[in-house]
C-alpha cells in the first residue's frame, strides 16, 4: 500500500513526523510531500498569482513552496508515478473541529486528494494548557493513529468523501475510545482581534484562535473530544442544501 503524507504545519512540523511513525506502521512505501513553511488557516487555496518550487529532501520526500492543496496535487501530477492508495494529513498541531473545517489547510489536503479519488484522512491533535509543547502533546495521535486508521483501509468511502479526526488532549491511556459523529458548530462571534502597531507606527490586527464558544450538541466531534474520544467525522464535498432547492425555484417562476 503506497501512502502520501502531508500536513498544513509545514515540512519541519513535530506532527509530521508523528504522522510518518503512524503510517509506518501501515506500509513501508512512504511519500512525504508537504508545504515548506507553515500554512495554517489556508484552507482549500491553491497558489496562482507566483510560481510553486518543489524542493527533494531526499527519495520519496519533498516540500512545496505552496499550500496544503498545490502539495497534493504537486505529488499526484510531479511526483509519484501512480496514485497512492492513501492520503494522511497532519497530525496537526491543534483542533480541527467544527466550523474549523472550513478553514482548515489540514482538511483541505485531504479534500484534495478526494477530489483526486484517492482515500483521504485527515488528523489533528486537540490541545490544551496542559499539554501543548510538551513530550505528551502528541501521545494521544501517535498511540491511537494506527487503531483509527486501520478499520477504515478497506471501508467503503463514497464518491468525494474523506474522514476528519481528532484526538483528544490527555495521555493515550485516557482516551475513553472512539466515537464516529457528526460536525459541530462553534459561536465565532466571540472571537478575538487583537491590535497592535509595529515599529513604524503603523497599525495591524491579529487574528485570535482563543475565547471562541461552542455548545456541546449531542452526537458532535466536540463533544465527543469534551468526554475524552477519539472523534470521527465523515465529511462530503457536496455542499448542496437539497432542501431548500424547490423553495428558492419557486421565488424565479413566474
Amino acid at each position: 500500500m503506497r501512502i502520501l503524507i502531508t500536513n498544513d504545519d509545514g515540512y519541519h512540523a513535530p506532527g509530521l513526523t508523528v504522522l510518518e511513525e503512524i503510517a509506518a506502521q501501515l506500509s513501508d512505501d512512504i511519500w512525504v510531500c508537504a508545504p515548506s513553511e507553515e500554512q495554517s488557516g489556508a484552507g482549500h487555496s491553491l497558489t496562482l498569482n507566483r510560481p510553486v518550487r518543489l524542493q527533494k529532501f531526499a527519495d520519496r520526500r519533498f516540500a512545496v513552496t505552496g499550500t496544503p492543496t498545490d502539495s497534493v496535487m504537486m505529488a499526484l501530477r510531479e511526483v509519484l508515478d501512480s496514485p497512492p492508495d492513501l492520503i494522511l494529513s497532519g497530525v496537526n498541531r491543534g483542533a480541527n473541529l467544527g466550523d474549523d473545517i472550513t478553514y482548515s489547510g489540514t482538511v483541505s489536503a485531504a479534500i484534495e486528494g478526494a477530489l483526486a479519488g484517492v482515500r483521504s484522512i485527515a488528523l489533528s491533535q486537540v490541545y490544551n494548557g496542559d499539554t501543548r509543547g510538551t513530550d505528551t502533546e502528541f501521545e494521544a495521535a501517535r498511540e491511537w493513529g494506527p487503531k483509527v486508521i486501520r478499520p477504515l483501509l478497506d471501508a467503503p468511502f463514497s464518491e468525494r468523501t474523506l474522514i476528519n479526526i481528532n484526538f483528544p488532549p490527555r495521555a493515550a491511556a485516557d482516551v475513553k475510545g472512539i466515537r464516529v459523529v457528526r460536525q459541530g458548530f462553534h459561536d465565532y462571534s466571540r472571537g478575538s482581534i487583537v491590535e497592535g502597531k509595529d515599529p513604524r507606527g503603523q497599525r495591524y490586527f491579529w487574528f485570535g484562535l482563543h475565547a471562541i464558544e461552542h455548545t456541546l450538541d449531542h452526537g458532535t466531534d466536540l463533544e465527543a473530544i469534551d468526554d475524552g474520544y477519539v472523534a470521527i467525522t465523515p465529511l462530503q464535498l457536496d455542499l448542496t442544501h437539497y432542501s431548500s432547492i424547490d423553495t428558492i425555484a419557486s421565488r424565479f417562476e413566474s
